[in-house]
């Protein structure tokens, strides 16, 4: 599932391509909003709330997606080839002049007033790329339930908007705790600087092509620093990097699901329970 930062760079490039320009097509493959035309209007902007795109277009109307596990929204020029998944896969198309968009396999498609968009996204906890955050509310919300694991308190977003299960792995980590031990059991500074570094995270990724955590790092204790980069599989800590040595001991990462989710942990540095 796209994280906060993968959902901000899609509605960029959404925006970039619709934003201030004459609709002349819409085509909404959903039963519910099949027969809607939005063509003749102005797409005013395109944002994201969390995990959640919000396309605003002239009317008061907004076209609200969500990419859950394998949607996603490609961008082509009118004579380019569309390559985002077979044509029966489209759950949307919006085109002008110089831009199509194309969703595929949206799961979540509906097209709402834009005064009632909190509908569909009034639940969140603050963005952590958003205008509305605000750590002492995020730190709040993820204390709320002391017995509740770290790792489904972060997803949770209701809690903070924006954790997907890579930064889930990750910041339980560099928080040296397994995504098992109940967050009441974490300390409150600690707890506190996990908030502080999930928002860095996500800013410091915000633009890159490759999502990375942890530049500046060293891989063993008494290595020379490594490139990181995907040739090299060190630009995370641990996600994905099950059998393989942690980059900060050496121990041999392991994997376990976590509410149907592959979880990634250090058994040396991340000391708690674990299934």
């Amino acid at each position: 599932m796209p994280e906060g930062d993968t959902v901000l760079q899609t509605a960029k490039r959404l925006h970039s391509a619709l934003a201030g320009q004459v609709l002349t097509r819409s085509d909404l493959r959903v039963p519910r909003f099949a027969t809607a035309d939005l063509t003749g209007r102005t797409v005013l902007g395109v944002s994201s709330r969390g995990k959640h795109l919000l396309t605003r277009v002239e009317g008061g109307l907004t076209l609200h997606s969500h990419l859950r596990m394998d949607g996603a929204w490609r961008v082509y020029a009118p004579d380019e080839r569309w390559r985002g998944g077979p044509s029966h896969q489209i759950r949307a198309i919006l085109a002008n002049p110089t831009h199509t968009a194309v969703g595929y396999r949206l799961p979540v498609l509906e097209l709402l007033r834009t005064k009632d968009e909190e509908q569909a996204v009034g639940h969140l906890g603050p963005d952590l790329l958003g205008p509305d955050w605000n750590a002492d509310t995020a730190l709040r919300n993820l204390l709320a339930n002391p017995a509740r694991p770290l790792g489904e308190a972060l997803l949770d977003q209701r809690n903070l908007a924006g954790i997907g299960n890579v930064y889930k792995c990750e910041l339980c980590f560099m928080a040296r705790a397994t995504p098992w031990l109940p967050i009441g059991r974490l300390p409150e500074p600690t707890a506190a600087l996990l908030v502080t570094t999930a928002k860095q995270l996500l800013e410091a990724n915000r633009d890159r092509p490759v999502r990375t955590t942890t530049v500046g790092a060293r891989p063993r204790a008494t290595a020379a620093p490594a490139p990181r980069d995907r040739r090299t599989g060190q630009n995370l800590w641990v996600y994905g990097r099950a059998h393989r040595p942690c980059l900060r001991c050496g121990t041999a990462i392991r994997m376990a699901e976590q509410d149907t989710r592959p979880t990634y942990w250090c058994p040396h540095c991340q000391p708690g329970p674990t299934p």
